[in-house]
């Protein structure tokens, strides 16, 4: 199932009814950020077309902002939990099963950049699924995962939101 197909609509309802761009770009970065939805949800292509709608239609990019950062705060938290419950047995759970060589490449990820990866996780697409639930599996201590997660949570957020409303705003003058 190509999702991608789905963005026009989405960009077109978010236009009609822009009330609604704060909780679907919540969604979206909660969706691209915990470990199972990331596989299947193409949010990042989804996200760049809405900052383009922000600055284009004046709708308020800070509030979506800030909705994108919880929205990827919450997913990578979630999936840390995943894997400190799951630790041992994640290996058995989707897409694991489907996709073993996954929590391998994010231990020797997560094991080179330790905290740091959890922060450069949010940016790096073939690791984003795994990184927080490999420190969830790790028992990363919580209060460095969360700073690592907040912060490039919302960096994250301004990076993909952020290029295209500006773009916009410059380009149509709003």
């Amino acid at each position: 199932m190509d999702l991608t197909q789905y963005v026009e609509p989405t960009i077109a309802f978010i236009r009609a009814n822009e009330v609604w761009a704060i909780p679907i770009v919540f969604l979206l970065a909660f969706a691209e950020s915990l470990a199972f939805l990331s596989l299947l949800v193409p949010s990042t292509v989804f996200l760049v077309a809405i900052g383009g709608l922000l600055g284009a239609s004046g709708i308020n990019f800070w509030q979506v902002w800030v909705a994108a950062g919880l929205g990827g705060t919450l997913g990578y938290a979630i999936s840390y939990w995943v894997g400190l419950y799951f630790k041992d047995s994640i290996h058995k759970i989707w897409p694991f099963t489907r996709y073993p060589q996954m929590i391998p490449k994010g231990q020797r990820f997560f094991d080179r950049y330790g905290v740091f990866g959890v922060f450069l996780g949010h940016f790096f697409g073939p690791v984003r699924a795994v990184i927080p639930v490999v420190a969830g599996m790790y028992a990363m201590r919580q209060l460095p995962f969360q700073i690592a997660n907040v912060s490039s949570a919302f960096l994250w957020a301004a990076g993909v939101l952020a290029p295209t409303t500006f773009g916009a705003k410059w380009y149509f003058g709003t």
